[in-house]
């Protein structure tokens, strides 16, 4: 939408259509005028955010709004098969959570519809004896529910898949393929976190771009075993998130995120907040397990980056030891 960010105070059309989709998702700011951005949107948006695992800022920008169109989509309102650019949507997810639940290989589940979810889709198709055409329809969704809702299945395959890479790797960052990126402001803390993982014998890449979709295509290209992400922020706290939406969160991200607030918590005059699981895009567009740490505020980031990078070391090290929660 080209009137995007979205604020308090903003009259229009686009503020008529956010409201639309906000009241259509349950997030309804009906108390004030349609078409005015008051307080009841403001409310109503940060609902959504925090619904969704998005920053609560109350503005609706190019994430939220992305996220709201997608949230539209409920499986069947459409048919849902490879194509470029990539289907996107709440269909997209709630389809890969059942077929990995019937162990079809999907992915994780982040409502994009590349070629892991389309190869699923084919061995299910196939398995179920219906049309191997690679498109889910009607049928497919009739065939799928009726096999997902029977007792017992509750583990998603992409869940465990993960598991399983991550048990496999050496418990050291030698040779470890690790992707660290910033988008504007943090090249010192970057190199500094290049220079002990690299002494350490990984394998580093530093990627300096301030869109986070451009990283996430460098971080897959390149092959990672994990992203590493680092944005610079004025909130007095530091917030250390990982990928997670309904019905899937990262294993492995999760317990870096952990290991990097223990490790971060311990420097001086920082404050962190407990790791949280979020819908980011870098987060969620990343094949591999992803966490980003915003830091602030500025003035003690720059004064502590060599305490920082120091403390991403040690966090990363455990973490290969113990990838994930047992």
């Amino acid at each position: 939408m080209d009137a995007l960010p979205l604020h308090p105070g903003d009259e229009g059309d686009a503020v008529r259509d956010l409201q639309q989709r906000l009241a259509a998702l349950g997030f309804d700011a009906s108390v004030e005028p349609r078409g005015c951005f008051g307080e009841s949107t403001e409310d109503a948006v940060r609902a959504f955010q925090a619904e969704r695992g998005l920053p609560g800022t109350g503005v609706c920008d190019q994430a939220t709004w992305t996220a709201l169109v997608e949230a539209g989509y409920r499986l069947g309102d459409r048919l849902l098969y490879l194509k470029s650019p990539m289907v996107r949507g709440d269909d997209v997810a709630h389809l890969q959570r059942l077929l990995g639940t019937l162990g079809f290989d999907a992915g994780r589940v982040d409502g994009i519809l590349g070629p892991h979810t389309e190869r699923a889709l084919y061995d299910f198709q196939r398995n179920a004896g219906l049309t191997t055409d690679r498109v889910c329809g009607r049928e497919v969704i009739l065939s799928l529910e009726r096999l997902g809702h029977s007792p017992g299945r509750s583990t998603n395959v992409a869940g465990v898949r993960e598991r399983e890479f991550l048990r496999s790797q050496p418990p050291v960052l030698t040779g470890r393929r690790i992707v660290v990126g910033e988008g504007g402001g943090l090249d010192a803390l970057v190199g500094a976190v290049d220079r002990a993982l690299e002494d350490a014998g990984a394998i580093v890449a530093g990627l300096h771009h301030p869109h986070p979709s451009v990283q996430a295509v460098e971080a897959n290209d390149f092959g990672a075993d994990l992203y590493l992400g680092f944005v610079l922020s004025d909130d007095p706290r530091c917030e250390i998130t990982y990928y997670a939406t309904s019905g899937f969160e990262s294993a492995g991200g999760r317990r870096l995120a952990e290991f990097l607030t223990t490790s971060f918590q311990r420097i001086q005059d920082v404050e962190v907040a407990a790791a949280q699981g979020r819908w980011l895009p870098i987060l969620r567009e990343t094949r591999m397990p992803a966490v980003v740490c915003a830091l602030g505020p500025p003035s003690l980031v720059v004064e502590r980056t060599a305490d920082f990078a120091e403390a991403t070391h040690e966090a990363l090290s455990r973490w290969c030891v113990s990838p994930f929660q047992p």
